[in-house]
C-alpha cells in the first residue's frame, strides 16, 4: 500500500485529521499568546501585528493555514459520514460508563461547523475590517487595536465571541486528546497526561481569547 492508498484508508484519514488538528492547535495557541500583547497596550499590539503582516512569508503561511483547515474539515466530515453509514441504526442498548460516548464527542461536527463560521466572520471583521492607522516613531502601521476596541464595544459581539471560544475550547480539549491517542498514546499509563495536555491547551486558548474582549469591553 502506497502513501496515497494509506491516506485513502480509514486509518490513514484518522492520522490526517489528527495531524492537521494538532497543527491547527499549535497555531491557535501561538496566536493567543501573541495576542496577550493587547494587555500591554496599543503600540505593543499594533507593532506585533505589523511585524506579522509585513513578513514576506505571511502569504505562504496564510495559504498553508487555509489548506490545513480545509483538509482537516473535509476529512473529518468524510470520516463522520462513513461512520454514520456503517452504523445507520442506534444500538438497542446504549453503552454506559467509560464506553458511553460523551455529548462533547457526539457534537464534534457541530463544534467544527461553528468554528468554521466564526473564522470566516473573524476574518471579515478584523483582517478585512476598517483600516485605521497609527504612527510610532515615524512608522505608519495599521491600528488593529482601535478596531478591536470599536468591535468589542458591542455586548452582543462580545457574548457571541465568548460562546464561540467556549466551543473552541471543548473542540480542542477532545480533539487534542483524540489525536494523541491516534499517535499511540492510547494506554492507561498515558491517560492522565493526555487529558492534562488536552485540557491545558484548551484552557489557555479559550480563556486567553475570552479575556481579550472582556478586558476591552470593561476597561477600554
Amino acid at each position: 500500500m502506497g502513501i496515497f492508498g494509506f491516506i485513502k484508508s480509514s486509518i490513514g484519514q484518522k492520522y490526517v485529521v489528527a495531524t492537521t488538528g494538532l497543527l491547527f492547535a499549535l497555531f491557535v495557541l501561538s496566536h493567543v499568546l501573541g495576542n496577550f500583547l493587547i494587555f500591554v497596550g496599543p503600540e505593543a499590539y499594533n507593532m506585533y501585528s505589523y511585524k506579522l503582516i509585513s513578513n514576506p512569508f505571511i502569504i505562504v503561511a496564510e495559504i498553508g493555514l487555509v489548506v490545513l483547515f480545509v483538509v482537516h474539515l473535509a476529512v473529518a466530515i468524510k470520516l463522520t459520514a462513513s461512520n454514520m453509514v456503517a452504523r445507520p441504526d442506534k444500538y438497542a442498548l446504549q453503552a454506559k460508563g467509560k464506553k458511553k460516548t460523551d455529548p462533547v464527542t457526539k457534537a464534534m461536527w457541530i463544534q467544527g461547523a461553528v468554528i468554521f463560521i466564526f473564522m470566516v466572520s473573524h476574518l471579515i471583521t478584523f483582517k478585512y475590517g476598517t483600516y485605521y492607522t497609527a504612527e510610532y516613531d515615524g512608522l505608519v502601521v495599521r491600528d488593529l487595536y482601535k478596531l478591536m476596541v470599536e468591535v468589542f464595544a458591542s455586548p452582543l459581539f462580545v457574548v457571541g465571541y465568548v460562546l464561540c471560544m467556549v466551543m473552541l475550547g471543548l473542540h480542542l480539549s477532545h480533539g487534542i486528546q483524540s489525536a494523541l491517542k491516534t499517535f499511540g498514546f492510547n494506554h492507561p499509563q498515558y491517560e492522565a497526561k493526555v487529558r492534562t495536555v488536552g485540557l491545558g491547551v484548551a484552557l489557555i486558548v479559550s480563556l486567553g481569547f475570552i479575556a481579550q474582549p472582556v478586558y476591552i469591553f470593561f476597561f477600554q
